[in-house]
């Protein structure tokens, strides 16, 4: 799936605009412009694959954002992972079906990990289970509600129904520009042999070498990007120049 550490532009959706929250509040976003805009400079820039999410339909349970989500797999050429909202088999199986390179499932595969294994039946390569974490613990819902559940032990668990690899958010350093926390990482990391990719915090060069060496195969990128604390460009060169401990 990743050849080398990868730094993955994210493009949230809210309200058909690119919006980064702070810590997961719904209401805390920044508004960033046009989606297909950003993903084109991302793709121009050397972005290798897309992060899209859609943040309505992560909190109300249903897709909102399908038509900005089809002009970005319409405008650009690079694999897209998709999350936000896809709450059943047949929904991610559509969107595969209709050129979506991963579905990322988060609360739908807590509350029913049988949809890991159904879909991934079918796409073996094609499902991203996104454990999200706050203080410690799963959160679903739009990281609204706790599960208790152990990270690295869900980790497990969907690396054995099928997951091709794992998307893990510290929520509570999402999109605050205040820096990385590794541990919790490591330990989901170390829990499975699919590929982990990191999210949440980046705010330097040096936290996105911190999350290669913590033994992510990739990074999701947002606020900081969009925020001109880095480019693009020197986020590459960056995880070009990690050694991970994987």
């Amino acid at each position: 799936m990743f050849e080398h550490f990868e730094v993955i532009p994210a493009v949230d959706l809210q309200d058909g605009a690119v919006v980064q929250l702070v810590g997961g509040e719904r209401d805390s976003g920044t508004e960033y412009g046009d989606p297909v805009a950003a993903a084109k400079r991302w793709v121009d820039a050397g972005a290798r694959t897309l992060h899209v999410v859609d943040l309505d339909g992560a909190f109300e349970g249903e897709r909102t954002n399908a038509e900005a989500v089809s002009r970005i797999t319409a405008a650009t050429d690079v694999p897209i992972q998709l999350g936000g909202g896809i709450r059943s088999a047949a929904d991610a199986r559509e969107l595969l079906d209709r050129g979506v390179d991963r579905v990322i499932l988060g609360t739908a595969a807590i509350e029913a990990p049988e949809i890991v294994a159904d879909v991934a039946a079918e796409h073996p390569e094609g499902v991203v289970v996104s454990l999200d974490a706050k203080a410690g613990e799963v959160v679903i819902a739009g990281w609204t509600e706790g599960t208790g559940i152990d990270p690295p032990e869900a980790a497990r668990e969907y690396e054995k129904r099928g997951a091709a690899a794992i998307l893990f958010t510290d929520v509570d350093s999402e999109g605050r520009l205040e820096g990385v926390e590794t541990e919790l990482l490591e330990r989901v990391v170390k829990a499975v042999s699919i590929p982990v990719i990191a999210s949440g915090g980046v705010a330097t060069l040096e936290d996105i070498r911190a999350l290669g060496e913590a033994g992510a195969a990739a990074v999701v990128v947002g606020s900081a990007l969009y925020e001109g604390r880095f480019t693009l460009r020197e986020a590459i060169e960056a995880a070009e120049t990690t050694v991970s401990n994987d």
